[in-house]
């Protein structure tokens, strides 16, 4: 499917690259929070090393200082339901996890009992790239909660979500 358009022919090669579909979840001060994320990546061994991509302005990035605990919940292939839930976005009033059934992890984010894997983690740094920041973080701790696989996505076009 070629095209001779540059900028469609570049938003459809870069929409390929697969990403797994993930919940941010982070806590502070009484205020949770979750959202749906896609551009997480290990990057290192030792120590267990992570990156994460939140869109600027986004209300999870308030809760996320240098050093600020978070969740990432990964979603097994069939929840779907779960896109549906937090692609809507939450402000940091709202309930993110109302009807779902969750694990406090203070001081982490909360644990999505019905999630496929979760991590824990410490953000070291944040760098703002164009519209985003991308955080590195140290993962803690972790666990597998149900066998099967990860949920995989592949966008349609790589300028928009």
């Amino acid at each position: 499917m070629h095209t001779t358009d540059p900028h469609k022919s570049l938003g459809a090669a870069l929409g390929r690259i697969p990403s797994g579909i993930f919940i941010l979840t982070a806590a502070r001060g009484g205020v949770e929070t979750g959202m749906l994320a896609s551009w997480i990546q290990q990057c290192a061994f030792v120590p267990p090393t992570i990156t994460f991509v939140v869109q600027r302005g986004r209300p999870i990035g308030d809760l996320l200082g240098t050093d600020a605990p978070f969740t990432i919940n990964i979603l097994e292939a069939a929840q779907t339901d779960m896109i549906a839930h937090f692609g809507k976005g939450f402000s940091l009033e709202d309930n993110a996890f109302l009807g779902l059934a969750v694990r406090d992890a203070l001081p982490y984010g909360p644990i999505l009992e019905e999630g496929h894997a979760y991590l824990l983690g410490k953000v070291q740094d944040r760098i703002p790239v164009g519209d985003h920041d991308l955080y590195l973080a140290e993962i803690t701790a972790g666990s597998l909660l149900e066998e099967g696989q990860p949920m995989v996505h592949v966008r349609k076009n790589g300028f928009h979500y």
